[in-house]
C-alpha cells in the first residue's frame, strides 16, 4: 500500500523519535510505501529535496517562516501552505498511486492539497486532529471572532470545516476531544470520529546512578531533592504567569527543585523573572546539548505540564509521552476542559490541578517528594504507555478502516 504522510514537523529521517516518525516507521515495518513531505522554512536557506531511503521518500519542501517570526510573516506562510504542499505533490509523486493519506493538524490549511490526492487517486483520507484551530487562538485572545481581525477568523473557521468535511476519519487525542469536535461541528457523522492518541515507539530507559550524578552535578541540580522538570514550548499555551507564580510560592521550600528547559515567545518572560528573583530552588536552560538534555530529562523525578486556564479546547501534550517512557510521574496543571488530567489520575500515575490554583499545586508538589509513592506511579506510568500510547495501537486504529 502507498501511504502519503503530510507534516510541518521538519526531519529528515524516520528513525527519529517523535509521535509522527515512530508512527510512520510502524507502517514502514509493515511493508508499506511509505512518502512523507516534511517541510523546511526559508530560513535554513535550503531548497526543495527528495531523501530516497529505498521503503519510505522524505520530501524536503521549502516553505515561508512560520515557527519564530511575527503574525504577519506566519499568516502568509499559513496561506501559501496547501499550494506549496499541492506543487510538491505534482512535482515529486506524480507517478505514484497513493492508498492512503495522513495528514495532522497543524496546519488546517493543507485542504485542497489532500483533496487533490483523494479525487486523483482514490485514496482513503485521515485526519490526526492535534490541534483545533482556530478556537485555540481564540482562547488565548490572539484572535477575536468580531471586528477587522474577525474576517481572519471566519475564513480559517472555513478552512478548518473543509478540511473535517473531506476527511474520511478523524483520529483524536483523546475523548474529551472527540467530544468537544462533535459538540461544535454536529454536521460531522459519530462514525468517522474516534480516538487514536498521540503514541510512540517506548524506548527502554536505563537509568545509570552514576551517570545521573555525574549530569546533575555537570549542571549544579542538588542529589538530595525531588527534581521536578519541565521540558518543551515556552509559549502562550503553557500559560507561563502559572508556572511563575507557582516557582515563586515554593521558593523557601527546600525539598524541591525545578529544573525549565525549552524556548518559545514567552521565554523572556521567564527569563525576565529568574534574573530578578534569582531563586536557589530553580533552574531555567534555553539551549541544552541534545545528549546531555535527554540523559538530564530521565534523570530527573516528576515531569511537570502546564497549560494556560483560559483554553477552551482540550489539548493533550504529547510531552506527557516522554515523561511516562521514562517511568516518570506526572504533575499536569491545566485548564478544566482537557481530560489529560482525568487520564493521569485515573492512570495513577500522577496529579492534576486547575491552572489557576497555585496551592493545590503546591499540594501536590508535597505529595510528590514521597519517595515510595513516585517509584510506584513510575511503574505506573510506563505500563500504562505500553498499554494504550504505542505507535502499534495507532497503526491499528488507523488500519482497521483501511482493511
Amino acid at each position: 500500500m502507498n501511504v502519503l504522510f503530510l507534516t510541518l514537523l521538519d526531519f529528515t529521517s524516520i528513525d527519529e523519535s517523535g509521535i509522527y516518525t515512530d508512527l510512520m516507521r510502524e507502517f514502514v515495518k509493515k511493508n508499506h510505501n511509505v512518502f512523507i513531505i516534511s517541510p523546511t522554512e526559508k530560513r535554513k536557506q535550503k531548497t526543495t529535496s527528495l531523501i530516497d531511503k529505498g521503503n519510505y521518500k522524505i520530501l524536503k519542501l521549502q516553505i515561508g517562516n512560520i515557527q519564530k517570526t511575527n503574525m504577519i510573516e506566519k499568516g502568509i506562510s499559513t496561506l501559501t501552505l496547501e499550494s506549496n504542499f499541492l506543487r510538491g505533490i505534482k512535482n515529486y509523486f506524480s507517478e505514484v498511486k497513493f492508498d492512503l493519506v495522513i495528514y495532522s493538524t497543524p496546519p488546517i490549511t493543507l485542504q485542497k492539497a489532500v483533496e487533490y490526492v483523494k479525487m486523483r487517486d482514490d485514496a482513503k483520507a485521515y485526519l490526526l486532529l492535534k490541534d483545533i484551530f482556530p478556537q485555540n487562538a481564540v482562547d488565548l485572545g490572539m484572535i477575536k471572532k468580531k471586528g477587522i481581525i474577525g474576517v481572519l477568523y471566519s475564513y480559517f473557521r472555513y478552512k478548518e470545516k473543509k478540511l473535517y468535511e473531506i476527511s474520511d476519519y478523524i483520529g483524536c487525542m483523546s475523548q474529551a476531544n472527540v467530544d468537544f469536535l462533535l459538540k461544535c461541528n454536529p454536521e460531522i457523522s459519530t462514525n468517522i470520529v474516534e480516538v487514536c492518541p498521540n503514541s510512540i515507539e517506548p524506548l527502554r530507559i536505563k537509568k545509570d546512578e552514576k551517570e545521573i550524578r555525574e549530569i546533575k552535578n555537570r549542571y549544579n541540580i542538588p542529589l538530595d531533592k525531588t527534581v521536578f522538570i519541565y521540558g518543551g514550548n515556552l509559549g502562550k499555551p503553557q500559560g507561563i504567569d502559572f508556572l511563575i507564580d507557582c516557582l515563586k510560592a515554593n521558593k523557601a521550600n527546600e525539598k524541591v527543585h525545578f529544573v525549565i528547559a525549552g524556548s518559545g515567545t514567552e521565554f523572556q518572560k521567564l527569563k525576565t523573572f529568574f534574573n530578578y528573583e534569582q531563586p536557589d530552588n530553580a533552574q531555567m536552560f534555553e539551549q541544552l546539548p541534545k545528549g546531555d538534555y535527554e540523559i538530564l530529562a530521565n534523570s530527573c523525578d516528576v515531569g511537570l505540564i502546564f497549560l494556560d486556564k483560559r483554553f477552551t479546547i482540550p489539548n493533550f501534550p504529547s510531552r506527557l509521552l516522554s515523561y511516562m517512557q521514562a517511568s516518570m510521574p506526572v504533575l499536569a496543571a491545566t485548564d478544566v476542559n482537557t481530560d489529560i488530567g482525568e487520564v493521569v489520575e485515573q492512570g495513577e500515575f500522577g496529579f492534576w490541578c486547575e491552572s489557576s490554583n497555585v496551592e493545590q499545586f503546591n499540594k501536590r508538589v508535597q505529595q510528590l517528594c514521597d519517595n515510595k509513592l513516585r517509584i510506584q506511579m513510575g511503574v505506573n506510568a510506563r505500563r500504562y504507555l505500553e498499554d494504550n500510547y504505542t505507535a502499534k495501537h495507532s497503526y491499528e486504529i488507523i488500519m482497521n478502516h483501511i482493511k
